[in-house]
C-alpha cells in the first residue's frame, strides 16, 4: 500500500510571477500558513536542499524536516523529496505549471509511504495532506493574486 494525493488551483496570475513565487523556498513562510521557517542548505545547479520547520503544534512541539526540490523551468515542472523523512518511508512530490484561459494550473502529485508505527497511516495521511493542500492551494492563490494587482503594468 502506498499513499498519493493530487490537488491543484488554477491562479489569476502571469506564469512567470507564478513560478517565481512559488519556487522561493526562503519566502515559503509568508506563502504557506504551516510553516515558520524554511532555511536554504545547499545548492548545487537548479537543485536546493533546505530545511523546513512548522508552527509548534498542540503540544508545543516543532517539527522539522530536510527535502530536495529541483525545478525546471523549461518543462514548468518540479520534482521533489523528502531527505530526512521522519514518519514517512518516502515521500516524492511532483509540482507542474500549466497555462490556461484563466491563469495559470498549479498542481501538486504527491506519492509517500508510512513507515509502521507512525502516527497515521497511508489513508490518514492521504486524508491530512488532502484537507490541508485545499486550505494551502486557496491561500497561495489568494496571495499571488494580490501580487499580480499590486505589480506594475508591463508596456
Amino acid at each position: 500500500m502506498s499513499g498519493h494525493t493530487e490537488n491543484s488551483v488554477v491562479i489569476a496570475a502571469p506564469l512567470e510571477l507564478v513560478w517565481e513565487l512559488t519556487n522561493d523556498v526562503e519566502g515559503w513562510p509568508e506563502l504557506f500558513s504551516e510553516y515558520a521557517e524554511a532555511e536554504i542548505l545547499s545548492r548545487e545547479g537548479e537543485t536546493v536542499r533546505f530545511r523546513l520547520a512548522m508552527h509548534p503544534d498542540e503540544n508545543g512541539k516543532v517539527w522539522s524536516w530536510v527535502s530536495e526540490r529541483t525545478p525546471d523551468p523549461a518543462t514548468r515542472t518540479v520534482r521533489a523529496r523528502r531527505v530526512e523523512t521522519g514518519p514517512f518511508e518516502h515521500m516524492d512530490i511532483f509540482w507542474s505549471y500549466e497555462e490556461t484561459a484563466d491563469g495559470v494550473r498549479m498542481r501538486w502529485v504527491q506519492d509517500f509511504r508510512m513507515k509502521p508505527g507512525a502516527p497515521l497511516d497511508d489513508d490518514g495521511m492521504t486524508e491530512r495532506i488532502n484537507r490541508n493542500s485545499a486550505i494551502q492551494l486557496a491561500r497561495i492563490k489568494d496571495i499571488v493574486e494580490r501580487a499580480a494587482a499590486d505589480a506594475p503594468a508591463v508596456r
